[in-house]
């Protein structure tokens, strides 16, 4: 069987869908908002985000409305 390796983001996006469906935050909260969960962690979370084209200031449904990590 080959296991295949999940993307990062996808890890990232899977946790903070998480987070709206428990309703600890909304999808039309900024990004920003999740780096009050994210801590010590949210420096590198927030510069792959940006390596992806996201801005803080954007709203966390976009992020949630990716479909593919590819790094291309």
């Amino acid at each position: 069987m080959i296991q295949q390796v999940i993307h990062p983001m996808v890890k990232l996006q899977r946790n903070v869908q998480s987070l709206v469906e428990s309703n600890i935050i909304k999808p039309n909260d900024r990004i920003w908002k999740i780096a009050l969960l994210y801590g010590d962690e949210w420096q590198h979370w927030k510069q792959e985000l940006l390596d992806f084209g996201f801005s803080t200031q954007d709203p966390i449904s976009d992020l949630l409305a990716v479909e593919n990590w590819d790094d291309d």
